[in-house]
């Protein structure tokens, strides 16, 4: 009978970690714009609480369970794992329909490169347990479906990914699988003994060794150098929003406006290249979680969260759990040049690996670790703005058709809940714009700027004041638009209006804005940069 409960226990325990880890294969509601995060937040905080119900089975029975925390969680991502990447083989031959417009390849995620995150984070999990099973000269029945499971998902993994075109994906997965590998090996100790007998290989061999490291990780640059410059400019931004204010950050949910204030600064100094002008642009992420962390929470906070993981790290690879290390290193290579942690489901699942590297059948750890999944249930249920976003989306509707009086309405009841979202806040105070209420839509577009780093808030601005008759002001914003992405034609050409103002007329600097209007090389050539120049031209005569 105490057999039956334990058996009861772990199936419901095991029902409970999947249902928390697979809401990162839940798809957004029709009634959201897809890559919208409000209805995976609103569902974590419910499958928080289904966790935390079908664990404390296992907690209130006595003695060991027959399945570990460690191992209930590893074969719930194999599984998961197994899920995406059939998924996303449904959308490479045309029978499932992708979540972007411009990737045919996303699996249940918005983007590729998330999605290929994913699997390269699943794919040391099902290495470390196939070399594990393959050892084994006599399986039973339920070993040898393991060992099938466990190849035919890594394998198809190893199909997948490739197609995701995520060079981060492809480092992390190379990296961490190497390490599952060499821990299964033993190759520290062959390293150890061939370092002491063969002293000169080892050097030469270390040459060339870091000589095909470099070949590899130039042509994987130059695999997409526009991307890749892209990245190296946002790193390089983001260090100085972090020298700004190093030790406590610029606090949560601030990247985006320390970032566009840090760009402004450096595009100001017009020291930079004509490389860095055109990558430049306005991410809402870092693309490196390191720097992210640091920018909103200080370098001390990194600190800590490094040591945490280090040590969560090095507890699951005492204790044996190479394969959950494997995969907590996957999504730390990853996350150097990706944003993981900002996608709720995928960033529950590394807190889940972790855990899993430490608790094993502890249970003292594992009630913490379910206290902490209340607390972030809460938080996600209390906070996910669904029902809110719902409304926007609707309102949004009647934006895009320029119907501005009635989404202004619609906005005005959503603003309570919806304030702290940039693009929100744009669309209401450009509305505002548009029907003439410039003092009320530079109230608003001056909050946006606190959660967006998108100049055209700038310009709106800049707009707003030159319509209620201060110049100066309007100058002084649109100047800054010019600093925050000089690659953009659209501020020059909105000075040059302004300074072709009868109350406000300065000839030089009309001549120099609309030189810049009619001799700057747009990103790409569009109607509107035709109508603009045409439109300069006339203000020149």
């Amino acid at each position: 009978m105490g057999t039956v409960k334990k058996c009861i226990a772990d199936v419901v325990a095991l029902l409970g970690v999947a249902a928390i880890l697979s809401v990162v294969t839940f798809a957004t509601s029709g009634d959201i714009p897809v890559g919208e995060m409000a209805y995976q937040r609103l569902w974590l905080g419910r499958m928080a609480f289904v966790f935390v119900v079908c664990s404390l089975p296992s907690l209130c029975l006595n003695g060991k369970q027959r399945l570990s925390f460690s191992s209930i969680v590893t074969w719930v991502l194999i599984v998961l794992g197994g899920i995406e990447v059939v998924w996303g083989l449904r959308q490479i031959y045309g029978l499932a329909v992708s979540n972007h417009s411009l990737y045919a390849l996303t699996g249940s995620f918005y983007n590729p490169g998330p999605y290929s995150g994913y699997l390269s984070m699943i794919f040391p999990l099902c290495l470390h347990e196939w070399l594990n099973l393959k050892e084994r000269t006599e399986r039973t029945w339920a070993e040898q479906g393991k060992y099938y499971v466990t190849l035919g998902v890594m394998l198809l993994i190893l199909c997948v990914l490739p197609a995701g075109m995520s060079r981060s994906a492809w480092i992390a997965a190379a990296i961490s699988g190497t390490w599952v590998y060499g821990m299964h090996a033993s190759w520290g100790s062959k390293l150890k003994e061939f370092g002491r007998k063969y002293k000169k290989r080892v050097v030469l061999a270390c040459i060339v060794g870091g000589s095909i490291v470099v070949m590899i990780g130039y042509a994987l640059f130059q695999l997409k150098a526009t991307s890749a410059n892209g990245r190296l400019f946002m790193w390089k931004v983001s260090t100085l929003a972090i020298a700004e204010s190093p030790v406590i950050g610029h606090g949560t949910g601030n990247f985006v406006s320390a970032y566009g204030r840090a760009q402004e600064d450096y595009f100001a100094n017009r020291e930079y290249s004509e490389t860095e002008e055109l990558v430049a642009g306005s991410p809402e992420y870092a693309f490196n979680e390191y720097l992210q962390v640091a920018v909103e929470y200080g370098i001390p906070f990194l600190l800590v969260v490094s040591l945490v993981i280090g040590f969560c790290l090095w507890k699951g690879s005492s204790e044996g759990r190479i394969g959950l290390c494997g995969s907590v290193i996957s999504v730390l290579v990853f996350a150097f040049s990706s944003y993981p942690m900002q996608i709720p489901g995928f960033a529950v699942t590394f807190y889940f690996l972790l855990a899993a590297c430490v608790i094993g059948r502890s249970k003292i750890i594992l009630l913490f670790f379910m206290s902490m999944m209340v607390l972030l249930g809460a938080y996600y249920w209390k906070n996910n703005q669904y029902d809110a976003c719902k409304s926007w989306h609707r309102g949004k509707m009647l934006y895009n058709i320029g119907a501005y009086r009635s989404a202004k309405e619609d906005y005005e009841k959503l603003y309570p809940e919806l304030a702290n979202r940039g693009a929100f806040l744009f669309e209401y105070g450009y509305s505002l714009h548009k029907l003439k209420e410039y003092d009320n839509s530079t109230r608003i577009l001056e909050e946006a700027m606190t959660h967006s780093n998108d100049p055209m808030i700038l310009n709106i601005i800049g707009k707003n004041y030159q319509a209620s008759g201060d110049y100066e002001k309007a100058e002084e914003y649109l100047i800054r638009s010019t600093h925050r992405l000089p690659g953009r034609i659209y501020p020059y050409y909105l000075l040059a209006k302004l300074y072709a103002e009868p109350k406000y007329r300065q000839p030089e600097k009309l001549k120099y804005a609309a030189e810049i209007v009619l001799t700057k090389e747009p990103k790409v050539q569009s109607t509107a940069v035709r109508e603009m120049r045409e439109e300069v031209k006339k203000l020149l005569k």
